[in-house]
């Protein structure tokens, strides 16, 4: 393919050009030339290419999510393949790494080589992550290395935690021999089991059971213990609370081979929300305090936290129009990252923090062959324009849980260059 992209202003720390606006020239997935777009250089060549006015949009690396639901193979009614593919196209990512929480369970190689074999027919790039142990009930081990081989980038029992110590330790010694990465979720049920928000003034108010930050950070301290023992390396998805915002920056200052990842929805709302008992707001991790998304905000300023994740859970209509209590937990999210970082990130916060933790970080954690903005690199993009307004009011996912749907929103994602091919949204 040649694609001419015109009047971009690239926002990428790695590139030479970051914070211009560039012509971008591309031929068969490569960038083969940048100029500034005042020089007016590729005009001779455009009647040739396929050209691309992004009206000074910014682009950078094509997105990166951590952490995703397409509930396929098992509960496609929620979202399959192709319809999390396009929804992920519509909020900016190229690549998506998908839980392994389908049924049946992703824990045989066979369960990585369907998502594997699908993804030459996707228009992004899905990547499979395996269990930790079988059929995620955290009593034997899964088939780490044949998974592994197979390719899983990782291994996670989705939102399960492995409460069994020793299973934990032996994941983790495990995987240490073949470069294998454990992911956690850090949750102790004994201690959360029947709560249904963040425990706190607003739970209190509502009469509702809640989930203490204590049950996070205590798994956290455990499985930090456990990585420091077995010498091995650690990723904590979907981190919420400041107290495990303290405790991964002060292993990270130790030593201790440890990254993490935060869901958008915690980042950008607060137990506040469910003042109205909006079931989609009920999500896992719970929304916490407000003081604990401050602490959120600066673990991405200051590098505490690698990774931002759509953390996109799809769930059926039926699911959520019940009462609070009894709506199942998640987020349609792949579509409105852009948005919901737009509305509430801090003034402090510059889109140099953010894209780092969209892109070269999570790529980096997983080992994904991502693009650079760089004459000479193979390229994959996102354009986006964080002041362009536009009304939610169509899903490209199956579901459509998310609280901000029928609302205008500001952010707006308008090409994804994968694959070779450009994605108009």
């Amino acid at each position: 393919m040649k694609l001419l992209i015109l009047n971009a202003q690239v926002c990428d720390s790695k590139s030479d050009f970051n914070g211009k606006i560039c012509d971008i020239l591309i031929k068969d997935g490569f960038i083969e030339d940048i100029q500034s777009s005042s020089k007016k250089a590729f005009v001779s060549v455009s009647k040739s290419y396929q050209i691309f006015d992004a009206e000074k949009a910014l682009i950078s690396n094509a997105w990166v999510d951590m952490r995703a639901d397409f509930c396929d193979p098992g509960h496609e009614e929620r979202e399959t393949l192709i319809t999390g593919s396009k929804a992920a196209i519509a909020g900016g990512f190229a690549h998506v790494t998908l839980l392994p929480s389908t049924d049946p369970a992703c824990d045989k190689k066979t369960g990585v080589e369907y998502i594997s074999a699908q993804n030459k027919n996707l228009p992004v790039n899905v990547y499979p992550y395996g269990c930790i142990s079988q059929n995620r009930e955290g009593k034997e081990l899964a088939e780490l290395y044949d998974m592994y081989q197979a390719g899983a980038l990782a291994f996670t029992d989705a939102n399960r935690p492995v409460h069994h110590a020793g299973l934990q330790l032996r994941a983790l010694l495990y995987s240490k021999i073949f470069g294998g990465l454990i992911l956690s979720s850090p949750d102790e049920s004994t201690i959360s089991a029947g709560g249904r928000m963040h425990e706190g003034e607003t739970s209190t108010y509502l009469g509702m059971k809640g989930i203490p930050s204590i049950a996070e950070e205590i798994r956290i301290m455990r499985d930090l213990e456990l990585t420091k023992y077995a010498g091995s390396k650690i990723h904590f998805s979907h981190i919420s609370t400041k107290g495990s915002v303290e405790l991964i920056r002060k292993a990270k200052r130790s030593g201790i081979q440890v990254t993490c990842d935060v869901a958008v929805a915690n980042l950008c709302f607060t137990d506040e929300v469910l003042s109205d008992y909006n079931s989609n707001f009920k999500v896992y991790p719970p929304l916490r305090g407000k003081s604990d998304q401050k602490a959120l905000w600066e673990g991405i300023v200051d590098g505490t936290i690698d990774a931002i994740c759509s953390n996109h859970h799809p769930q059926n209509l039926e699911n959520k129009a019940v009462e609070f209590e009894y709506a199942l937990p998640g987020m349609n999210t792949l579509e409105t990252v852009l948005a919901m970082i737009v509305k509430s990130k801090p003034k402090n916060v510059e889109w140099e923090h953010i894209i780092p933790a969209l892109t070269f970080k999570p790529a980096s954690i997983l080992n994904i062959q991502t693009g650079f903005i760089q004459i000479g690199a193979k390229v994959d993009l996102t354009v986006f324009n964080p002041n362009k307004n536009w009304v939610y009011n169509k899903s490209r996912s199956k579901s459509t849980n998310s609280p901000l749907f029928n609302q205008t929103l500001t952010g707006k994602v308008f090409a994804v260059y994968v694959k070779d091919q450009i994605h108009y949204n």
